[in-house]
């Protein structure tokens, strides 16, 4: 994997957890955790990128590309694996 993966986090979100074992899955050694429990500053941050308070929130790359069902949905299309590959 080449493109780097950046996650905005709180400790306790299942959906956090989720998120980083299907990024696992896929390969993605690193992620750059953010997290926004400890932070109010970097939670503001969050909002002002994505529009969106709730975690987590994933960058592929520049590419905001949402939340978990969105990583979810987006490696059901099999669209997942070409942008980490910085093919997409």
């Amino acid at each position: 994997m080449t493109v780097p993966v950046r996650m905005y986090t709180t400790a306790v979100c299942p959906y956090c957890i989720r998120a980083k074992q299907l990024l696992n899955a896929r390969g993605v050694q690193q992620i750059e955790e953010i997290r926004v429990d400890l932070d109010p500053a970097r939670r503001d941050e969050m909002t002002a990128l994505t529009q969106r308070r709730t975690v987590p929130q994933i960058f592929i790359g520049e590419r905001h590309v949402g939340g978990c069902d969105d990583l979810i949905a987006l490696d059901r299309a099999g669209d997942l694996m070409p942008l980490l590959d910085g093919k997409a």
